[in-house]
């Protein structure tokens, strides 16, 4: 007899639309599907017939759940779900998974490319959104995570990033979870409201649907069903579709409800006493069992969900014989089943019913066997690998032993934190330091904390992180060892330094030193240094590098003294990054020596950091890439996505500095989207402030503005890129325009801003572009000169282009032709790789090159002509047109730029040099600030101004500026 509805009863709508979604999957429109409600709802019943409907279409499906008691295992649902794929010999598709690869061995060992990874759970959601695209690339993927409820964080990260990021995918995401409230329904809820999916609520069913789902059970007929059976069981299963089901089962198993031919006969009591209904059905079946069947399954409900055989073996101390014999009959009665494809374990067909068997239990039954089973399991894995430790602490901390179960927990955080699963370590670590606060023991509490402030920071919680300075005092309160308390002030102290608080950190920092003072420890102090560098970096002040290096170098001598290569390669590469302001040579040996520690210790990642920071050297020095390239190279391998996309807006910027226009818009546009969709704020920024130069050198305000006024949302002001933007933007923009007080007064703002927050990004212009604006306008001097030739800043190509320029300049003014000559031809080698910037810079020594008669003036104007005419930059254009009259050579007519002119002014039969003086008049500048501007003569000026007011047919000249500046 069947006493499960032969086919779903009351979803007929929910199939139809799910249905509907499967089969937009062949056009690549992917989707999402919630389906909440409460347990028993049949959300399983309504997955299984779209899967059902799926393989029909050919459609691959993939499964995974939760679990549902006991603590989290990150990222479960996802690797059962993948698991089929590597059993089924799919291997990840390189060339589209790229630098992705690495981090799916968190997920399928086999899969695993020997690479470590780094943790990030955004870059584990892309890894795992383009295997599932490659699975499902010839006829669809259909991925299904049941009891999405208890879930771990990591595993809601990354649905969360697949709902967003599947409509262009041939992937479907069905998600069943509860209707309590929690992160899974906030998820879901959230998905809904901005339609990234569709949110399915399931509701009980109504009387009919309950009578439809009986006869379906019973295998009868509506009709000729006992009535009472159908009131019995809509009031008592309140429209569950499972309870309908157990309820029957109960019935029929009880023999209450008989068969009798075609028909059903009640022959006892149907009632049962809700809400036990479930309790009592389960009872009944586990009662048959006898009793050492029910201390065995009370025990295995103990265990979760999942239980393995070896451990409720252990736990109960029964023979192999009697384990089996009582299994199987818990198989035949449905109450429990194989959990494939692991096969020592077993799982209760339904949740309720391991509840229900708790429920049982009395308060004292229950704590010892919690006891018997984390003794079990210590006993036979020793050392508590993988799910077992945070298993083993959820039954100590059941068991009344909160201590031993804190102890469990903190290990259990800092092996999730260590695999990069950071919210459930964080959760771990959170749990741990309560139960260990409430046990009294100081000591394993600190080192609960001193794990879960570095988690709390990694996951951007620094708010909760920075509020555990109370622990703290309670910690120093309960006698806790200076060196220990000094420790967790420092780490403190590196959280408020990620939070921007630099006030707080050193306040921290202030107690940790206190608390050294009466107790030194050397291998503390060289924590509390490093982390004080770094502080000394963002805090205000004249001698903060000088700061930020003396505790370096003692941070330094330390960790060679004690043996601690993670602090050494932290000092080295901060040593790099101060030195590079007076010497490269200096810097790149530090770095070198950083390179050098992590290699001999294994630290792959710090030798990559390392790397990358000596390839940005390189790049500053002499505008190589190699090492630059090489380290991407070695990212990509390693799976540091981060660092690929960062060195991607350095190769950004490089394209654009070298003219090289199409592909830095391509290479900035892609990186720009990868880092706003992994929410790489920095990495962002650094695109923004590229894309605004690329419109900058090309002469393009607007294109300039817009991209500036992204930087400012993405943090711009007062970010370490700005006096980028600021010099390689606002003053280059200000140049092609012909505005020179425009750009001294922004070189001013850059000067001052870097005086009160020095860079470690030196192409700005305040040590090359500068000094020869400074030179021409006649506030610079020899001594300027000598002392910025004489940096390091100075001596990058970038800069040492400007700096020769204004050199040669100083040697024409001294009476010296030739030389001047061959220094400003020195100039044009440097500036060779840099066609915007060396163009720029003929056309600005140009004019007093001809007057003092040494260079080639002519020729210069006529190459910086002719680069900037395939630019917005017209106004240089002219100046170097005029420029070339007053010299007295011939100068060509060309009739471009009118692509330029709105189509309603050229219309009207605007040139292109009265839509320049028109652009000009949306400011009201006079005939004269015009003339200068555009290198002609105030006459020329006012005659085109006559004109554009009688083709605009506009009264007069303010209603021209007027609308000069609504049109530009």
């Amino acid at each position: 007899m069947r006493l499960r509805a032969a086919h779903l009863i009351g979803r007929e709508a929910e199939v139809t639309e799910l249905g509907e979604s499967l089969r937009h999957l062949n056009r690549s429109r992917g989707g999402t599907a919630f389906l909440v409600g409460e347990g028993g709802i049949g959300k399983s019943r309504l997955v299984a017939e779209l899967i059902g409907a799926a393989l029909d279409a050919g459609v691959r499906v993939l499964k995974g759940r939760s679990s549902t008691i006991g603590p989290m295992v990150p990222l479960r649902p996802l690797t059962e779900a993948l698991m089929p794929l590597s059993r089924g010999g799919v291997t990840p598709d390189e060339a589209s998974l790229g630098p992705y690869r690495p981090v799916l061995g968190r997920l399928v060992p086999g899969w695993s490319t020997g690479a470590p990874d780094q943790g990030s759970t955004v870059v584990l959601a892309e890894a795992v959104l383009r295997v599932l695209a490659h699975a499902g690339r010839e006829s669809g993927c259909l991925l299904v995570l049941e009891d999405l409820h208890d879930a771990d964080t990591e595993t809601l990260a990354i649905v969360e990033y697949l709902v967003d990021n599947l409509e262009q995918q041939p992937l479907m995401l069905v998600a069943t979870l509860r209707c309590d409230p929690g992160e899974a329904l906030n998820l879901a809820e959230s998905a809904g409201r901005r339609g990234s999916a569709t949110v399915f609520r399931l509701a009980p069913l109504d009387a009919d649907e309950v009578g439809r789902v009986i006869a379906s059970c019973l295998d009868t007929d509506p009709g000729l069903m006992p009535a009472e059976v159908l009131v019995q069981m809509w009031q008592d299963s309140a429209g569950i579709p499972f309870l309908v089901e157990e309820l029957l089962q109960g019935a029929v198993a009880g023999g209450s409800l008989v068969r009798e031919g075609a028909a059903w006969r009640v022959v006892g009591d149907l009632r049962r006493n809700m809400p036990r209904a479930l309790l009592e059905s389960a009872s009944h079946r586990i009662d048959q069992l006898g009793p050492q069947g029910r201390t065995l399954l009370s025990a295995a409900a103990v265990l979760g969900r999942r239980f393995p055989l070896s451990v409720l073996q252990s736990m109960t101390g029964v023979d192999d014989r009697t384990l089996l014999s009582h299994l199987h009959a818990s198989v035949v009665a449905r109450l429990v089943a194989a959990d494939e494809p692991a096969p020592d374990w077993y799982a209760f067909q339904h949740p309720l019913t391991a509840e229900a068997l708790l429920a049982q239990l009395t308060p004292t039954a229950r704590v010892a066997l919690s006891e018997r089973a984390a003794n079990a399991i210590e006993t036979l894995n020793p050392g508590l690998p993988g799910d077992w430790c945070p298993l083993a602490a959820t039954l100590r901390a059941d068991a009344g032993d909160p201590v031993r179960a804190g102890r469990l927990f903190t290990e259990a955080g800092r092996r999730a934190l260590a695999d990069g699963a950071v919210g459930s370590a964080v959760a771990l670590l959170d749990r741990a330091e309560r139960l260990l606060a409430e046990g009294g023991d100081s000591a394993a509490r600190a080192e609960a904390l001193e794990a879960l402030l570095p988690a709390l920071a990694e996951t951007g919680d620094l708010t909760r992180a920075l509020s555990l300075a109370g622990s703290l005092r309670e910690l120093a309160g309960a006698g806790l060892g200076a060196a220990r308390l000094a420790a967790l002030h420092t780490r403190l102290a590196h959280v408020a330094y990620m939070a921007g608080r630099w006030a707080d950190g050193n306040n921290q920092i202030e107690r940790a030193r206190g608390l050294l003072a009466t107790a030194p420890d050397e291998a503390h102090t060289a924590l509390t240094d490093v982390v004080e560098a770094y502080l000394c970096l963002v805090t205000p002040g004249p001698d903060r590098t000088q700061r930020a290096e003396r505790l370096a170098r003692a941070a330094l001598g330390t960790a060679e003294r004690q043996s601690l290569p993670l602090v050494a390669c932290q000092a080295w590469e901060l040593l790099g990054v101060v030195a590079r302001e007076r010497d490269l040579v200096e810097a790149s040996t530090y770095l070198e020596q950083a390179m050098n520690t992590a290699e001999r210790h294994g630290l792959w990642l710090q030798r990559m950091y390392a790397l990358t920071r000596l390839g940005g050297i390189r790049w500053l020095d002499d505008g190589s890439t190699a090492t630059l390239d090489e380290a991407r190279t070695e990212a990509q391998r390693l799976g540091a996505v981060t660092v690929v996309y960062g060195i991607d807006g350095i190769l950004t910027l490089h394209d654009v500095l070298r003219g090289r226009f199409t592909e830095a818009r391509a290479l900035g546009d892609e990186t720009l989207t990868m880092a706003t969709r992994l929410k790489l704020t920095s990495v962002a920024r650094y695109l923004l402030m590229a894309r605004a130069v690329l419109a900058a050198h090309q002469g393009d305000r607007a294109a300039m503005e817009e991209a500036l006024t992204d930087f400012g949302r993405w943090g711009g002001s007062r970010s370490p890129e700005e006096p980028l933007a600021l010099g390689l933007a606002g003053v280059f923009c200000a140049l092609l325009e012909e505005n020179r007080d425009q750009a001294a007064r922004t070189m001013a703002d850059l000067e001052a801003l870097e005086a009160e927050n020095p860079t470690t990004f030196h192409l700005s212009g305040r040590h090359g572009l500068g000094l020869l604006l400074d030179l021409l306008d006649g506030r610079a001097d020899r001594g300027h000169l000598d002392r910025l030739a004489g940096s390091a800043a100075g001596r990058m190509r970038w800069n040492h282009h400007f700096v020769l320029l204004a050199e040669a300049v100083l040697l024409g003014r001294e009476g010296r032709p030739e030389a001047a000559g061959r220094t400003a031809l020195l100039a044009q080698q440097a500036g060779a790789p840099y066609p915007t910037a060396r163009h720029l810079g003929q056309r600005l020594i140009a004019e007093e090159a001809h007057a003092l008669n040494w260079g080639e003036p002519e020729r210069w104007l006529r190459e910086a002509e002719h680069h900037f005419r395939g630019t917005s930059a017209t106004a240089v254009v002219g100046a170097c047109r005029t420029l070339l009259r007053a010299i007295g050579a011939p100068v060509r007519q060309h009739r471009t730029g009118s692509d330029r002119i709105p189509p309603e002014l050229r219309l009207k039969g605007m040139t292109v040099r009265e839509y320049e003086i028109f652009r000009l008049l949306a400011d009201r500048p006079s005939n004269k600030d015009i003339a200068a501007r555009l290198y002609i003569s105030p006459r020329t000026v006012e005659k085109h101004v006559a004109s554009l007011i009688a083709k605009t047919g506009l009264p007069n000249r303010s209603q021209l500026c007027a609308l000069a500046a609504e049109q530009c």
